[in-house]
C-alpha cells in the first residue's frame, strides 16, 4: 500500500466518522432527547441543558479529527514520522483529555443541579475511560513518532 493510497483510506475513514458524528449530534441525539422527554415529561426541564453540554462536547472531538485530516496530509507527502505529526497527535491528546474532563465535571455539575441520575454519572465513566484510552494512545503515539522523526533525520545526515 502506497503512502497516497494509506492517506485517502485513512481520509475516507475520517469523513465517515465525522458524519456519524453529525448524524448523532444534529439528529439522533435531539430526537431521542425529545422522545424521553415525551415519555417523561417530570424530566423535560432537563433536555436544553443536556443537549449542549452533548453539544459542547462534539467540539473537541471534530477538532481532534481535524488534526486527524492533517496528519493524512503529511503521510500523502510520504513524511508519516515528522515533528509535526508528532505535535498533532499530542494535541489529539490533549483534546481527549480536555473532553473527558469537561464531561466528568459536566455531569457533576448536572448531577448537583439535580439533571442528573446517580447511574447515568457511573455509567458516564466509561465514555470518560474510553475517552482517557484515546488519550493516552494518542501521547504514546506522539512519543514514538516524535523518536522515529529523530532517528530519520539522524539518518539524514550520515553518508
Amino acid at each position: 500500500m502506497t503512502q497516497k493510497s494509506l492517506s485517502t483510506w485513512l481520509r475516507g475513514i475520517i469523513l465517515g466518522i465525522a458524519a456519524c458524528g453529525i448524524v448523532i449530534y444534529a439528529c439522533m441525539l435531539p430526537i431521542l432527547g425529545k422522545d424521553l422527554t415525551e415519555i417523561y415529561p417530570e424530566f423535560a426541564y432537563c433536555y436544553v441543558p443536556w443537549l449542549i453540554v452533548l453539544w459542547i462536547s462534539a467540539i473537541p472531538c471534530y477538532l481532534a479529527l481535524y488534526n486527524g485530516w492533517k496528519i493524512t496530509s503529511e503521510i500523502a507527502r510520504d513524511h508519516s514520522f515528522s515533528r509535526e505529526n508528532s505535535v498533532y497527535l499530542k494535541q489529539i491528546s490533549l483534546l481527549a483529555l480536555i473532553d473527558s474532563s469537561y464531561f466528568f465535571v459536566a455531569n457533576l455539575v448536572l448531577l448537583f443541579l439535580n439533571m442528573n441520575h446517580p447511574g447515568i454519572l457511573i455509567v458516564s465513566l466509561f465514555v470518560e475511560f474510553a475517552g482517557v484510552t484515546v488519550a493516552v494512545a494518542a501521547a504514546v503515539l506522539s512519543h514514538l513518532v516524535q523518536k522515529a522523526a529523530e532517528i530519520q533525520q539522524e539518518n539524514e545526515l550520515t553518508i
